[in-house]
């Protein structure tokens, strides 16, 4: 297609055409050129009343804010979202006022390996920045992804473990019935729900004795029957919000961030530091298990696939199976 063809401020870039005029940020067709469509769009762009526009300085900084308003991002998992947010603060505090047309793959690379230290921060950072120099391409920025094909740095990955029944108990301890620490802690055990989904969580999902739950990751919706220990941890509970986990103020859901340190202080206090909140998920799991529940009954509590009952439950399977191996094998030799 040549240039001529294309009405005025309108360009051929690799990966789709532009409006690019000075004094206005560029913007990228939709649709294909000489539809109706397409003219709809140029009409619309020329006939904004807000005069001509403040150009854009394209840095991280602004790439960053037009990423958080794009559908890319507004459409993550709240808790993705959150994670992501951490990054892109990063990257802004580091880079704000660099160009993203001029980052190569060199950088990204020193980048990385800046923070080798922190493998899983460093690996996590490679995939946001990944995502927001995708976008950088469709803002016609650029024309190339420099972090597209940079390898993640190879760790060695800890096996994540149920708590130990004597950590569960001295944090029942720790934490009196009535404070959110324990409430948590009671809502992820007894309901083997991921964290984010517990926080959602509201007194108006209590129906019939259970708890009637959608998994934000999955779509799932359970009924799960509430155990009795989590019956007093939630008849000890106030309820000044709609939610059954709220903020200190109690006007709103308490936030992942609120709740993760205030588990962290704990775990600190009793020498948990290797066990976090997801691992109460395993105890769930772990627990189904040794109650002698098939994969499949597993699965209508925590709603996990059986790949995924599998993972998180092979060592308690193993130290069961091997248990009636030798209860047989015992029986044998009388």
């Amino acid at each position: 297609m040549a240039k001529r063809e294309l009405p005025k401020h309108v360009y051929r870039q690799r990966n789709g055409i532009y409006f690019q005029r000075r004094g206005w940020p560029s913007q990228k067709f939709q649709s294909e050129f000489g539809t109706p469509e397409f003219w709809q769009e140029y009409a619309a762009i020329l006939s904004q009343k807000d005069g001509p526009r403040t150009v854009i300085s394209r840095n991280f900084g602004a790439l960053i804010d037009d990423y958080r308003k794009s559908p890319r991002y507004r459409n993550l998992k709240p808790r993705t979202g959150l994670d992501y947010d951490k990054h892109l603060d990063f990257f802004r505090e580091i880079m704000g006022e660099a160009n993203p047309a001029k980052m190569q793959r060199k950088d990204v690379i020193r980048m990385r390996d800046a923070n080798a230290e922190k493998a899983y921060f460093a690996n996590y950072s490679l995939r946001v920045l990944r995502v927001l120099m995708e976008h950088c391409v469709d803002l016609g920025w650029r024309d190339n992804n420099p972090v597209r094909g940079v390898p993640e740095l190879k760790t060695v990955k800890k096996e994540r473990e149920p708590w130990p029944q004597e950590l569960l108990d001295t944090y029942r301890d720790t934490c009196a019935l009535g404070t959110r620490e324990r409430l948590v802690m009671e809502l992820c055990v007894g309901t083997g729900q991921r964290i984010g989904d517990v926080l959602e969580m509201r007194w108006s999902d209590i129906q019939d004795g259970g708890f009637v739950v959608r998994q934000n990751k999955t779509g799932k919706e359970l009924w799960v029957p509430i155990l009795p220990e989590l019956k007093m941890a939630l008849d000890a509970a106030k309820r000044n919000s709609v939610f059954i986990l709220t903020n200190e103020r109690g006007t709103n859901r308490w936030s992942y961030r609120g709740a993760s340190a205030a588990v962290r202080n704990v775990r600190e206090r009793i020498g948990a530091l290797d066990y976090d909140i997801h691992s109460w998920r395993y105890n769930a799991a772990c627990e189904l298990v040794e109650a002698g529940c098939n994969d499949d009954l597993v699965a209508s509590v925590t709603g996990q696939s059986p790949a995924m009952v599998l993972h998180y439950t092979k060592k308690v399977r193993q130290k069961v199976r091997a248990l009636q191996a030798q209860q047989q094998r015992t029986k044998l030799t009388r």
